[in-house]
């Protein structure tokens, strides 16, 4: 009789032990399945923010279920585990108020749509690329390759900046030039340098403006518009041009220098470097 019942005892056994695999085994890989299904079917049809919300849904709902199943596989009571469940959940609620505000931070970032999955932000100090959206916090790669996790509450209660939320963007460049330049010139070989970049658009148009009389030249802001995806081409291949096209055409940037005089109507002061003779005996 002992014999029947441990024989009764590990065929059961094993038989729960088989079947629980294979509802991990087929759960999981029907929960990868759809979430393939649903990513290849709405591709097109939603954003990389999106389709990465809808995803985690679908595969965090799924486990949730597939976790139940097995415990009602292994014959425990459900209603027992939720009540200690809730009791456990309002304990971890009150000690854990910090994630809480982080998850519905969460949610009022991906409502808003501010930014989206690969979008160049600037978040307080921090600048880089958006490399993931969580249920607390964002991570952001920063330009040297740095992960940056920000917590969705400081988020939301600090400036961002979206630099590639739009398709083109403008470029400033401030450049002096010495008083004595004709300025009209200066435009047009400013205007001649942005017309001859492919990569600067023509519409809108290049801005040139006549800034202010600075303490050693006439300050102007040069900007031009352009593809978000071509900044640094941009600005490298911009700068270099207006350098030399000012070297071409005898247009001088000057560096800060200081004129003595003795008064009002004095000329400048001349300073004369005396060489020290040292004779040897």
């Amino acid at each position: 009789m002992d014999l029947g019942l441990s024989t009764y005892f590990n065929t059961e056994t094993v038989d729960k032990f088989f079947r629980i695999l294979f509802i991990l085994v087929a759960g999981g890989s029907s929960i990868h399945l759809i979430s393939y299904m649903v990513k290849r079917s709405l591709y097109k049809q939603l954003s990389r923010q999106s389709m990465m919300l809808v995803i985690r849904t679908i595969v965090y709902t799924g486990y949730i279920g597939l976790v139940l199943i097995v415990i009602r596989e292994l014959n425990y009571d459900l209603t027992a585990l939720f009540g200690a469940a809730g009791v456990v959940g309002i304990v971890i609620g009150v000690a854990s108020q910090t994630s809480i505000g982080n998850i519905i931070s969460g949610l009022f970032l991906v409502g808003e749509k501010s930014f989206e999955l690969g979008d160049v932000v600037k978040i307080g100090d921090k600048t880089g690329t958006v490399h993931s959206i969580d249920l607390l916090s964002i991570k952001v790669r920063t330009f040297d390759n740095v992960l940056i996790r920000i917590p969705n509450q400081t988020v939301i209660s600090t400036e961002l900046v979206n630099v590639t939320k739009f398709p083109i963007r403008r470029l400033d460049f401030r450049i002096g030039v010495a008083y004595k330049e004709d300025l009209r010139k200066v435009k047009t070989v400013l205007e001649t340098v942005a017309r001859n970049n492919p990569l600067c658009l023509e519409e809108p148009e290049p801005l040139i403006i006549f800034q202010t009389f600075g303490d050693s030249s006439i300050e102007i802001i040069f900007a031009v518009w352009f593809e978000k995806a071509n900044y640094l081409a941009v600005k490298n291949s911009v700068f270099i041009e207006i350098k030399e096209a000012f070297d071409r055409e005898g247009i001088e940037i000057p560096f800060p220098h200081v004129s003595v005089y003795a008064g009002e109507t004095s000329k400048p002061i001349t300073i004369k470097l005396q060489e020290e003779k040292t004779e040897f005996k």
